[in-house]
C-alpha cells in the first residue's frame, strides 16, 4: 500500500500549485529506520516532502534540498516528532504532524495531517497542508 501511494504521488517536475515547492522524485525507504512521505492536499496531489528523523528533503524552485533538524518537541512515533524544526540553505522550516499507527500498516503509520511552514530569507514564507504515510525500512 505504501509503494502504491508513493507512486501515485509522482508528477512531472515543476511548481506545485504555484508554490516554490516542486515534486520530489521517488525516494527509497531508509535502511533500518522510518521516514514520512508527505503529499500536498490542495488542488494538486504531489509528493512534496520526505521527513526523516535527522533531515527534511524537499525541492525548492526545482532543486532538491536537504534541511538539517535543529529541534523537535511533542510525541515521537517511529522516530518522528510531532513538531520538528529544520534549517539550511537560507530556509527555516517547521513540520507539524499527526501520526497514527493503523492495524493495516505493518511497517509504518499514517500521517493524518501535517503542516509544513517554510520561511526563505529575503523571499517568502508559505504554509502547506500535507498528509501521507510513514514507511519503515528493514
Amino acid at each position: 500500500m505504501i509503494a502504491a501511494l508513493l507512486l501515485a504521488g509522482l508528477v512531472q517536475a515543476g511548481s506545485i500549485d504555484g508554490l516554490p515547492l516542486a515534486p520530489l522524485p521517488r525516494q527509497d525507504l531508509p535502511k533500518g529506520g522510518c521516514a514520512a512521505y508527505l503529499f500536498t492536499t490542495g488542488q494538486t496531489r504531489a509528493f512534496a516532502a520526505m521527513a526523516a528523523p535527522d533531515r527534511l528533503r524537499l525541492a525548492l524552485d526545482g532543486k532538491p534540498v536537504d534541511l538539517a533538524r535543529t529541534g523537535q518537541s511533542g510525541r515521537v512515533l517511529h522516530g518522528l516528532a510531532s513538531e520538528t524544526d529544520y534549517r539550511g540553505d537560507g530556509v527555516a522550516a517547521r513540520l507539524s504532524m499527526t501520526i497514527a499507527d493503523r492495524p493495516d500498516l505493518a511497517a509504518g503509520a499514517q500521517v493524518q495531517e501535517a503542516l509544513l511552514t517554510l520561511d526563505r530569507t529575503g523571499k517568502d514564507t508559505i504554509a502547506v497542508p500535507l498528509a501521507g504515510l510513514v514507511g519503515c525500512g528493514a
